[in-house]
């Protein structure tokens, strides 16, 4: 298969003639291997991909058949427009939206064989009115909020739900074919939360099944829960991050102890380098200055594409083999690194943000805790002018 290149946004092909200046490349073979690894994670259950947000950033059309290929049975999106992007791209697995705001076109969605997630009596109201304009029979997943205080229904509105759902079961208009639900410390798995939340999604399968539902899936295991937790799996289980390569618990252990690959590159290209002397500072404000004669370059990628503006003087970078840091003030379409004193690099040379690890340079995760936060956020927030470059993916 030859490499593609894809924009963020809608999936259109860079034109050749327009060299990107940052690239991130996505190994759709990784994303496979740790779909594999995944399902054997799952045990007996099921394994719904978690391809929202552009599958983390990593293309969706091309994650998800990736997914599909590792062994995924299920593919689950937050929003409507993803998953009908699936549909009408040709992906037929089973298929999970569970974020909806009332006025959803939840006709298409049914129309598109479409599960549905349904948290409140309005969901559960507008799509059963759909699925009587279409004379057939919705999917739907009822979410119970077990402590998250999230999405789901908590407390005493889980009571009022579920009989009005089976009622109407009753007339033919919906399917209740799941419950779920979402935990609040996965990553933690020895804190008591977890163990609550199980306890409570357990009764409310109980409740469900007591008052006839038949259900197919009941699902509650992220991918946190899917690495450590084997108790929590059900009958499916949700990874998102760990699809992707990266781990969803790093003071457990990194993504190569739980067979994970990393699957996302983002690099730049060199746009500058130049002798600067001792004293000079870099970028906005001068929060760097020089302490010696050096060669700074000229970074060519910024927050407009998801660089951590918090990244000014701590993001690491790889050039030539050789970690650096981000020099100054990250900028919306650029950022300055100080290469030292003996450096030979050059206008065009490869500048590494992030990747697998493998070769020395950064991670995701190291931009994590240089910038303070997740790994989740890093990959996902690249954006749209970045284009993605998809390469392997034979099987």
């Amino acid at each position: 298969m030859k490499d593609e290149i894809h924009g963020l946004a809608d999936g259109a092909v860079v034109s050749p003639a327009c060299r990107e200046t940052a690239r991130a490349t996505v190994d759709l073979d990784a994303i496979c291997r740790n779909v594999e690894v995944l399902c054997k994670h799952a045990g007996s259950a099921a394994v719904m991909a978690v391809v929202k947000a552009d599958a983390y950033g990593h293309g969706l059309l091309p994650s998800a058949r990736a997914a599909l290929r590792g062994g995924a049975s299920w593919l689950g999106v937050a929003q409507l427009s993803e998953a009908m992007a699936m549909r009408d791209n040709g992906i037929h697995a089973p298929l999970l939206s569970w974020l909806h705001v009332p006025g959803s076109d939840f006709a298409a969605a049914v129309a598109a064989d479409i599960d549905l997630s349904v948290s409140a009596l309005w969901s559960l109201a507008e799509i059963a009115d759909a699925a009587r304009g279409l004379g057939c029979t919705a999917r739907i997943h009822l979410k119970v909020d077990t402590g998250l205080g999230r999405n789901g229904a908590f407390g005493d509105d889980w009571q009022t739900l579920l009989p009005a759902a089976r009622r109407l079961e009753a007339e033919g208009l919906v399917r209740i074919v799941g419950v779920w639900s979402h935990f609040v410390y996965a990553d933690e798995p020895t804190h008591p939360t977890v163990r609550l939340q199980e306890e409570r999604f357990g009764q409310a399968v109980r409740e469900a099944e007591r008052a006839g539902c038949d259900l197919e899936v009941r699902h509650i295991a992220n991918s946190a829960a899917t690495l450590t937790n084997p108790g929590a799996a059900f009958d499916l289980v949700r990874p998102g991050l760990a699809v992707y390569g990266l781990s969803p618990v790093p003071a457990l252990g990194d993504p190569q102890s739980f067979g994970l690959t990393p699957a996302m590159t983002l690099s730049a290209d060199l746009a500058v380098t130049k002798r600067i002397p001792a004293g000079q500072g870099l970028s906005y404000g001068h929060e760097y200055v020089t302490s010696q004669d050096t060669t700074v370059g000229l970074v060519p990628i910024g927050y407009a594409d998801g660089v951590p503006r918090n990244a000014t003087n701590v993001g690491p970078v790889s050039v030539a083999g050789t970690r650096h840091t981000v020099a100054g003030r990250v900028c919306m379409d650029q950022f300055v690194v100080d290469l030292g004193p003996t450096s030979g690099a050059q206008p065009g040379d490869r500048v590494t943000l992030f990747g697998a690890g493998e070769s020395g340079e950064p991670t995701a995760q190291d931009w994590a805790e240089a910038t303070g936060t997740i790994s989740y956020e890093i990959i996902s927030r690249i954006g749209s002018r970045v284009p993605r470059i998809h390469v392997g993916g034979q099987r």
